[in-house]
């Protein structure tokens, strides 16, 4: 059967179609935009994909992802930021979704993921010994489990309660809150989100 598209943009069309997210149709779309666009675009692209792992490393200390010549992430290494009070995250653009609610000056801890069986993801494979290394280090009073509010999050969180706890240390430990969302109707929640505002519902009194 005759080829029907050249094969230089068939081969864009199937590595755009690796990426997360993105279908057949959405994959074409994109070759197609790249192959009309100004080459200086597809020039500054390239650029931008080629010296991301060159100019981009994980924090030796919170896992967050810095600049290659940075030693260690600037959210920790700020006299400002309040070493005792650590957020732990799943993943590293969760911070950003963090910061930008502006109302936490605490530190960060990136798990890396969460503990999911099914996907051959456990405890070893997450920083979690790094995690209580910090607790040590740095005197860390309270921990917050920012972890997703999925099933792995979940039981990610259940299981750094209790590693935490069989480690004797005594930190104050909180669960980000969950809840009904603005703007959105009862009828239309689902029930896990349900469950957990109840669980976390506030007096008015």
């Amino acid at each position: 059967m005759a080829r029907l598209l050249p094969a230089a943009l068939e081969k864009l069309i199937d590595e755009l179609g690796r990426l997360p997210g993105v279908g057949s149709r959405t994959a074409e779309r994109y070759a197609y935009y790249l192959l009309r666009a100004d080459q200086r675009i597809n020039d500054s692209l390239a650029t931008a994909i080629h010296d991301v792992h060159a100019l981009v490393k994980t924090c030796p200390a919170t896992f967050a992802l810095i600049d290659a010549d940075q030693e260690l992430s600037p959210l920790y290494s700020d006299p400002e930021r309040d070493k005792t009070i650590i957020a732990v995250v799943e993943e590293p653009l969760d911070i950003v979704a963090l910061e930008r609610t502006g109302q936490f000056q605490g530190t960060y801890h990136v798990l890396g993921g969460a503990i999911s069986p099914i996907d051959g993801i456990g405890p070893e494979q997450l920083h979690i010994p790094e995690l209580l290394e910090r607790l040590k280090k740095d005197g860390v009073k309270e921990i917050i489990i920012a972890t997703n509010a999925s099933v792995e999050g979940e039981s990610t969180a259940l299981f750094l309660q209790k590693y935490i706890k069989d480690a004797g240390l005594t930190v104050e430990m909180s669960r980000l809150a969950r809840g009904i969302p603005v703007g959105v109707d009862l009828e239309y929640a689902d029930q896990m989100t349900l469950s957990h505002a109840l669980q976390g519902r506030r007096s008015l009194s």
